[in-house]
């Protein structure tokens, strides 16, 4: 098992995290909370929706921060 793979395995459900695999013509990455995990895939609750993603196309994985708190907009006088 690669070392993405080991670590995908070993968070818990809900970690944030940023997962790097495979799509036809190239990588592509996912970011978002862990919801779902399986002998053979993994799922993460993207800002656009569910992205479910076969191991065998995993490049790289690893937990990220929370995102930064949003800024409070500024009125110009």
């Amino acid at each position: 098992m690669n070392s993405a793979l080991e670590r995908l395995a070993s968070l818990p459900l809900g970690t944030r995290m940023v997962i790097r695999y495979r799509i036809d013509g190239g990588l592509t990455d996912a970011l978002g909370e862990l919801t779902e995990r399986d002998g053979v895939s993994a799922t993460l609750a993207t800002r656009t929706g569910h992205v479910t993603i076969q191991y065998d196309d995993v490049q790289l994985a690893k937990a990220v921060p929370p995102p930064p708190a949003r800024r409070a907009r500024q009125v110009r006088q």
